[in-house]
């Protein structure tokens, strides 16, 4: 039996034992996907408020589910792994394991240790939910002809995401602040901040980076974040503003959308993206979620129409 950290999603997991601590909807998929792959699962929650169905499933698989009051007052005996869900950072039952010397993962760790390498994440943090900007993403990258799906905090849990059996060309992420204290080694190919506000921690989301880190120039914060992190050579800073951008940057000239980053002269002139119109409302978080949108689809490779028309199918669903 090798140890977890060897392991992958082509791997058997058989004789590796794990503890999921939380049984929401990221620790329930990593509890399925880890019993699926063999490994002999326990899942701890203090709550089992409308995840009775869930537990009952995971039981036939052969899953131990312990769920109510008292049931995370103590770790079991014989354990390899621990996962934890977001927010459970500093439970009792991770210090124990910290204690015991065993490997503690976050959700997003164990998504990255069984993901398709082929598969980039393009990821969205900030204070704020970044979920808008995250379907705004993945509307783009459909209009683009990729196969993706948000995820994460604005989508599917990411153990789901990463282990469909035919990987996306691309996954758009939202990360808490949460979820990055989990994140293990995780590297997105390109990552946004939309505010930083109160949240520390943060600018782990560019740390190598190898596309594109886009910070907001209305908010200096998120650019002092990109200066400190430790990126893949060659990864560029991309600012976005809500005025008529500079060389390097996303903006708004009169009722446009416009790219000054992705284009071959971008020292004289500007790309136009979509109007303002297509958008579902010209309120500046709207305007800025949708440049964020734009800027990890370019760094991705994607052309101005796609741009357009995936926004375009995000006001339609709206």
């Amino acid at each position: 039996m090798s140890g977890p950290d060897a392991l992958g999603r082509h791997d058997s997991w058989e004789g590796v034992r794990a503890v999921v601590a939380g049984f929401g909807s990221a620790g329930f998929a990593s509890a399925d996907n880890l019993t699926h792959l063999g490994a002999g699962v326990t899942a701890l929650d203090e709550s089992a408020a409308g995840r009775e169905e869930e537990a009952e499933l995971l039981e036939v698989l052969g899953a131990t589910i312990r769920l109510g009051a008292g049931a995370t007052a103590t770790l079991p005996d014989d354990v390899d792994l621990v996962v934890a869900s977001p927010g459970w950072e500093d439970s009792p039952l991770l210090a124990a394991a910290r204690e015991r010397g065993l490997p503690v993962w976050g959700e997003v760790e164990l998504a990255w240790r069984l993901r398709d390498p082929g598969t980039p994440w393009l990821c969205v943090t900030g204070a704020r939910d970044p979920g808008r900007a995250v379907l705004m993403l993945a509307a783009v990258l459909r209009a683009a002809g990729r196969r993706t799906v948000p995820a994460g905090a604005a989508g599917l849990p990411l153990v789901e995401a990463v282990m469909d059996p035919e990987p996306y060309d691309a996954l758009a992420i939202g990360l808490t602040a949460a979820q990055l204290r989990g994140s293990g080694a995780m590297a997105a190919a390109s990552a946004a901040v939309l505010d930083v506000g109160a949240e520390p921690g943060l600018g782990r989301v560019y740390e190598q980076v190898e596309q594109a880190c886009v910070y907001q120039l209305a908010d200096p914060a998120t650019e002092d974040l990109v200066r400190e992190a430790d990126v893949v050579e060659g990864a560029r800073a991309i600012g976005i503003t809500l005025g008529v951008p500079g060389v390097g940057m996303l903006g708004v000239v009169e009722d446009l959308l416009v790219d000054r980053a992705f284009i071959a002269d971008r020292g004289s002139s500007a790309a136009e993206l979509c109007s303002v119109e297509d958008l579902p409302d010209l309120t500046p978080e709207v305007v800025q979620d949708a440049l964020v949108a734009a800027a990890l689809a370019r760094a991705h490779g994607v052309d101005q129409v796609a741009v357009r028309d995936g926004l375009r199918a995000f006001t339609t669903r709206a």
